[in-house]
């Protein structure tokens, strides 16, 4: 796994992109579970803001990635944190029609 190669190598699991924003938010967006767990076992900031989604949990919301949004949840990410291109992770998940991710998000406290 490259992502795993990279760590090894002391790569900065926080280091920030324009577009992705950071490997969290990649991951997240692609709904790449073990590699978001594997940054996060590595410090990553499950709250950290960049990249046109805003956070990680924005990203997954926005891509239907339920698991993802589980695990982000499980580690502590804020459910209403403001950025990115939709505001927070209701709307982004509204936006992209993943009613099974809306009903989570409000059954964890999301607001608008």
């Amino acid at each position: 796994m490259r992502c795993k190669l990279l760590l090894s190598k002391s790569a900065n699991v926080n280091a920030q992109s324009e577009y992705f924003g950071n490997a969290l938010l990649a991951a997240s967006g692609g709904g790449h579970e073990k590699i978001v767990e594997l940054l996060l076992g590595k410090g990553a900031d499950i709250n950290a803001q960049g990249g046109d989604f805003g956070n990680a949990l924005q990203a997954a919301s926005f891509n239907g990635h339920e698991k993802v949004v589980k695990l982000l949840f499980s580690k502590g990410a804020d459910i209403n944190v403001q950025g990115g291109h939709f505001g927070n992770a209701l709307q982004a998940a509204s936006y992209g029609g993943h009613e099974k991710v809306v009903e989570l998000l409000l059954g964890k406290g999301a607001v608008l």
